[in-house]
C-alpha cells in the first residue's frame, strides 16, 4: 500500500445478509451494504476487502432445506451451492458502481502454510492494484474439515487484516 490508501476488511455476517423469517438472501440489505463499500472505494479512495459470510445460509435456501443439516456433508454442499449465488449477487450489485469483484476461498492451511499464505497475500496484493475490483473472501466452506474451520468468519477476518 505504497500510496498511503486506507485498507478495510468489512465483514458481512450471515445474519445480516439473510432474512431468516422469509428463508430468502436479504437483497436489500446487500444492495446498501454495496452501495456503502462502493462509495468507501469510489469516492474515498479507499481498499475494501468483504469477508463474507453466509454460503451455507445460501445454500439451504436454494435447496429449499428447512434447517440446517448436521452432517458435515450436507454443509459442505450447501455452501458450495449457496458460495456461487453470493458471488453473483455481489458481482451484480457491484457492477452498478463500476467494480468489479474476486472470490478468494481460503481454508486455514491457505494461511498456515509460508507457500500458500503469500500466493494469497500476493494474490490479493494485486487485485487491490487494480483499484476497480473488490476481493470478496470466504472461507472455503466445501472444503474445510471440521476441526480445522475457521468457524463464522471472525478469525479469518482478523487473518485477512494482517495479510
Amino acid at each position: 500500500m505504497s500510496d498511503k490508501r486506507k485498507r478495510l476488511v468489512i465483514k458481512f455476517g450471515t445474519g445480516i445478509l439473510t432474512e431468516s423469517a422469509s428463508n430468502t438472501l436479504a437483497t436489500a440489505q446487500f444492495e446498501r451494504l454495496t452501495a456503502e463499500v462502493a462509495e468507501l472505494v469510489n469516492v474515498r479512495g479507499n481498499e475494501c476487502i468483504v469477508v463474507s459470510s453466509g454460503a451455507v445460509g445460501a445454500g439451504l435456501m436454494l435447496l429449499g432445506l428447512p434447517e440446517r443439516p448436521k452432517d458435515l456433508s450436507s454443509i459442505q454442499a450447501c455452501a458450495a451451492v449457496g458460495q456461487s449465488r453470493l458471488m453473483l449477487l455481489y458481482e451484480t450489485l457491484f457492477a452498478r458502481h463500476q467494480l468489479r469483484v474476486a472470490q478468494l476461498l481460503l481454508t486455514h492451511q491457505d494461511l498456515d502454510s509460508r507457500t500458500r499464505y503469500r500466493n494469497a497475500r500476493n494474490t490479493l496484493e494485486q487485485l487491490l492494484r487494480f483499484r476497480s475490483v473488490v476481493p470478496i473472501i470466504n472461507e472455503n466452506d466445501s472444503v474445510a474439515v471440521e476441526e480445522l474451520r475457521f468457524g463464522d468468519n471472525d478469525r479469518l477476518s482478523a487473518e485477512v487484516a494482517i495479510l
